[in-house]
């Protein structure tokens, strides 16, 4: 599917719903993002899909409605972005060791409380909220919005970082908490080809 395949261009990575959904975007650790794969509302249909937020049959379903209802699926677009935003106000303050405004916790804990209204708890293994009943346009962002609140309340929060290569966030899950890269496999490797050029301009002007 041509929008699945575009979503996946920004690897989860970041341990965390809430954090992949602020890494949809991607770019320089500092500046402005330079990409983003929440183009439409089927984009982020499919994102949920990807990132374990959705299943396949209630995406589809998603998709039939965002058709029938245009406008409904532009307004939850344009909530979901604008919580993004929120969540990336308030990650990136707390991965540098600053307190988020009062007024993006507020709006956070409003988007919590109406996420929780469609929400029901389910028995597994314990207890725990669950959306499957939720066939609203904002069904993917309740799920998003539950982890943020929940990795803020319950998580360590010195283990929010940013990657030292780009602007992705993770929860640094590491026993020694030494990780600095979203993946060694793209900015760690980048970080270290750089090095390596470097050392052998070095070595040749000396």
């Amino acid at each position: 599917m041509e929008t699945l395949a575009g979503v996946t261009r920004m690897r989860l990575v970041g341990g965390n719903l809430a954090l992949d959904f602020i890494n949809t975007r991607s770019g320089p650790p500092v500046g402005s993002p330079d990409d983003d794969v929440l183009t439409g509302y089927p984009e982020l249909v499919d994102w949920a899909v990807y990132a374990g937020a959705l299943t396949e049959p209630e995406a589809k379903a998603l998709h039939r409605l965002s058709r029938d209802d245009p406008d409904g699926a532009h307004a939850a677009l344009a909530r979901a972005l604008r919580s993004r935003d929120d969540l990336d106000e308030v990650f990136r303050a707390v991965a540098a060791g600053q307190s988020p405004s009062t007024s993006v916790l507020d709006r956070l804990r409003d988007d919590e409380a109406d996420a929780l209204g469609h929400a029901r708890l389910d028995r597994g293994t314990t207890f725990g909220w669950t959306w499957r009943d939720d066939r609203t346009h904002h069904r993917p962002l309740r799920p998003v919005v539950h982890a943020a609140v929940q990795l803020l309340t319950t998580g360590a929060l010195d283990r929010i970082k940013g990657c030292g290569g780009c602007r992705f966030l993770f929860n640094d899950e590491s026993k020694n908490r030494s990780r600095r890269w979203c993946s060694m496999d793209d900015c760690g490797t980048s970080e270290k080809i750089r090095r390596y050029v470097v050392a052998r301009r070095t070595r040749a002007t000396s």
